[in-house]
């Protein structure tokens, strides 16, 4: 039997919605508004994607070495925060499609939002991109017969 806490989500989220910790305000933008929240994947401000109002909820972190972490909340301990996270590391040593597959596999065992997998998989690929070393640019090479012969009167 899975616990059920006292007050409802939507109760929850009218009354979070205006102020809270996690939320992010900007004046330009037409008054765009964001969400720092570790389990909110696309940091949107909205009812869905709210990670702390949710049951259930899926976060994707960096981890060290390229891997990414996947945090999910569980529904036992909702009023226990120290206890209601569970972590998977996913090293970045494996291959992206497995570690997107891992992702999408260990969220659809545990029965969590099939809405939000893409979201998990698009931070996940998002995390290992912005984690890899960048390549320096080579050099531009000088392509036809006139460009080479006015760079060799260039440099002349």
């Amino acid at each position: 039997m899975a616990h059920q806490t006292n007050v409802s989500s939507d109760l929850i989220w009218e009354l979070c919605r205006p102020n809270n910790a996690y939320l992010v305000k900007r004046k330009g933008g037409g008054g765009a508004q964001f969400s720092k929240d570790p389990l909110n994947l696309t940091n949107k401000h909205s009812r869905k994607y709210a990670g702390f109002v949710n049951s259930k909820a899926v976060g994707v972190l960096p981890a060290e070495k390229g891997g990414v972490t996947l945090i999910t909340k569980k529904t036992k301990h909702q009023n226990r925060p120290a206890a209601n996270r569970h972590e998977v590391t996913f090293a970045g040593n494996k291959s992206g499609p497995k570690v997107y597959k891992g992702i999408v596999n260990y969220t659809a065992k545990q029965n969590y939002r099939a809405d939000l997998r893409q979201e998990a998989v698009a931070r996940a690929s998002a995390i290992r991109e912005s984690s890899r070393p960048k390549q320096d640019t080579p050099e531009k090479k000088v392509r036809g017969a006139k460009a080479k012969k006015a760079a060799a009167v260039a440099e002349s």
